[in-house]
This record gives structure tokens, C-alpha cells and sequence, in this order.
């Protein structure tokens, strides 16, 4: 283990399925003693590295910096354990804080009721060391405590992220489930694509697929539009130190890439045009109102990622008849090509008529799916599944 005495233990929390790719991250970054989890992935960094993730890691939901470990079986222990630690240290009685929590436990069997003792502890140590107790603000806190028990496992960390790093800043336009961003640059970042090939979304609702591929090939940070972040509340929060790392990230000025979004709804179009405007990539992503079977390829090769419908809005022979339609075009239209669908309605997917040559696991929110490849060569295999 590294002995330096200025690193400490952080963990990223993801999406389950974007371990792998949130550890290859993070390595780039520097990080050291990588260890993954389930939707999480823990390592150690100083203080430099800790800002660097939080501006740069396209994966990570939150990072979160651990301060306390034991093990815990009862309320009463959790309570007597937090009221020791020296949180005076940490914030003081006039400024504010907020507790989330994670738990899966026999010992305790409501998250939120542990996140109340927590609270209390703190409140009840501030109150007898100075007469009088700090608020709780759950919108906008100056510390934010994260509260995870598994079994008699708990951990309590401060999070340095704030609002989750998904929240770019670019959606402003918004249509019905838009895809989450992390997990949008995640199917980007495993689907291998070459950041040269044409990329392709053609059910593209708001733009986030398109924009997260463009914020990838452009090596422009998550965090590029500027927010808040959680670390900068800390009492030891370097501010020159962050407007280094701010200065020094590096963009791409030119991609000589074809990044294309179409979708049939005229809202969705005018939705994922406000976004890219938004983000400042107008030049490098072409928009167009365009049906699915409508879309041809300017190239003989690249990749296609998608997120259609799962058929919560659509009738069972709708969805089935939509999915049709996608594997047809796959094979007309798309020889050369190599796509990628996100779906969760395993029926409908069979539809499609072609065969995957790989299939992953994702979490879009609380559905589980399918991400799902399909090499488009001349002849392609039919689906057997």
C-alpha cells in the first residue's frame, strides 16, 4: 500500500455494469490501489487527483471521501460511534449539513431511519460542546454525509461531488426519459468506438448519446461548463489548486468526425439542438429530423448506439413491429457498421432478427437491460436467442 501520508481512500460510485470502465478511468487520472465493487470503484489519491476526478471521470456518479469505518449492529451503537467523532473539525455550528444513506442490512432495516440517528448524533454533539446546534439543509448544505452499512459494515464519508456528476449542465431541453449522462459516455466508452468512424444515434430524443460521444472524441471535461462541486465547501479547499486544474485540461480544437443524431419527433430535434448549443458543440454534431428506416450511413463504416423505447408507451405489437423496423435498417442500410442497442424488453429485442455478438448488463434508472452488439456484415446471422 502507498505510505504517503498526503492520499487517503476515495470511492466513485457508478452505475452497475461501468466498474470496468469507471477503474480504466480513474487509472488514467493517476489513481492507485484500484479496487472495484458493485456500482462503485475504490482507490487512493491526494487532494490534486481528487478534483481532477471530479472534473474529468465520465462514469462516476459522486466521489465520495471515506472518515470514518466500524462495524455497527444497533442504533444505539451507530449514535454513540458518530457523536465521538470531532465533526467541529469538519464544519462548524453555523453552517450547514445534509445526510443520505445507503443501507442493506438485517441490523437495521430503514435507511433513512439510520440517516436520522446519524443526524441526531451530530446535532446532539454540536449542542453540548456549544450551546446551540447547526441546521440541516437538504438543497444546498456546505457538507454533504453519506451514511453506507452493508451487513455490520458502515462507512460514513463526506462527499465531495455535491449534486451528482452526471449533471453536466447542458440539458436544458428535456424530452420523456432522457437518458442519463453518465451512463450515456458509459455505452459510448464500451462500445470501443475509435473516436475517428462515424458515430451515429437515430432515435437520439435529446442529444445526450450524440453530445457525450462529442465530449469524448473532443477530450473536453464533464465538468467544462462549471458547477459546484462539494469539495469546494471543505475548510481546507485549495482554490489555487482548482483553477490549475481547470486551466490545464485539454480540448481537442478540430475532430474530423461525422457525429450524427436524427430523430422523428420534431421536439426531440429542437430539444437536442437547445442542448448541443448548449454545449457549446454545434459545429461537431449534425441534427437531423429524420425516421428511423429514413437514416443512410455517409460512410461504409462506424457505429450506431441507440436507446429506443421499451414499449411503456407503446402497445405489445408496436414495440415489436418498432424493433422489426431497427433490425431491418440495421441490415439494409448499415452493412459495415457495428451497433449498439440499450433495451430493456427482452421480447422485443428478438425481433430485431439479428444475432449479438456481445451483451452487457446496465441499469437505466431501476430497469435492467441489455446492451446489446450487432456486427453488421454482409449475411449477417440471424437472431437465435
Amino acid at each position: 500500500m502507498n505510505q504517503n501520508k498526503n492520499q487517503f481512500e476515495l470511492i466513485a460510485k457508478t452505475f452497475f455494469g461501468l466498474e470496468d470502465v469507471l477503474a480504466e478511468e480513474i487509472t488514467l487520472l493517476g489513481g492507485e490501489n484500484i479496487f472495484k465493487h458493485n456500482r462503485a470503484v475504490s482507490f487512493t489519491a491526494d487532494k490534486e487527483l481528487m478534483y481532477k476526478c471530479n472534473y474529468r471521470l465520465r462514469t462516476a456518479l459522486r466521489i465520495l471521501k471515506p472518515i470514518m469505518k466500524f462495524n455497527v449492529r444497533s442504533t444505539k451503537a451507530l449514535y454513540r460511534s458518530v457523536k465521538e467523532y470531532k465533526w467541529e473539525k469538519i464544519f462548524s455550528v453555523d453552517e450547514t449539513f445534509a445526510v443520505d444513506s445507503v443501507v442493506s442490512s438485517e441490523y437495521f432495516k430503514h435507511s433513512k431511519f439510520a440517516a436520522l440517528k446519524l443526524k441526531d448524533a451530530i446535532v446532539d454533539r454540536y449542542r453540548a460542546k456549544f450551546g446551540k446546534r447547526p441546521s440541516v439543509d437538504l438543497v444546498n448544505p456546505k457538507v454533504r454525509i453519506h451514511l453506507h452499512i452493508y451487513n455490520d459494515q458502515c462507512t460514513i464519508s463526506l462527499d465531495s461531488s455535491g449534486d451528482s456528476l452526471h449533471k453536466r449542465g447542458y440539458r436544458i431541453a428535456k424530452t420523456i426519459a432522457p437518458l442519463n449522462e453518465a451512463l450515456a459516455a458509459g455505452m459510448v466508452m464500451l462500445s470501443g468506438w475509435d473516436k475517428e468512424s462515424d458515430f451515429i444515434d437515430p432515435m437520439c430524443g435529446s442529444g445526450t448519446i450524440p453530445i457525450e460521444a462529442a465530449l469524448i472524441a473532443l477530450d473536453i471535461p464533464p465538468g467544462y461548463l462549471g458547477r459546484l462541486y462539494g469539495f469546494q465547501n471543505w475548510n481546507d479547499f485549495d482554490e489555487k489548486l482548482w483553477k490549475k486544474i481547470e486551466s490545464n485540461s485539454s480540448v481537442k480544437k478540430k475532430i474530423n468526425i461525422n457525429i450524427i443524431g436524427s430523430d422523428k419527433s420534431e421536439k426531440a430535434v429542437e430539444a437536442a439542438l437547445q442542448n448541443i448549443n448548449r454545449a457549446k458543440l454545434t459545429p461537431y454534431i449534425n441534427i437531423q429530423r429524420k425516421y428511423f428506416d429514413d437514416q443512410k450511413p455517409q460512410s461504409e463504416n462506424g457505429i450506431i448506439i441507440t436507446n429506443p423505447p421499451y414499449g411503456e408507451r407503446l402497445k405489445e405489437d408496436q414495440i415489436f413491429d418498432l424493433y422489426k423496423m431497427i433490425g431491418d435498417t440495421f441490415k439494409t442500410n448499415f452493412t459495415g457498421f457495428d451497433a449498439w442497442i440499450l433495451s430493456a424488453h427482452k421480447t422485443a429485442m428478438k425481433h430485431v432478427g439479428l444475432k449479438t455478438s456481445k451483451r452487457l448488463t446496465l441499469y437505466n434508472g431501476a430497469l435492467e437491460c441489455k446492451f446489446h452488439k450487432f456486427s453488421l456484415y454482409k449475411g449477417s446471422k440471424k437472431y437465435k436467442d
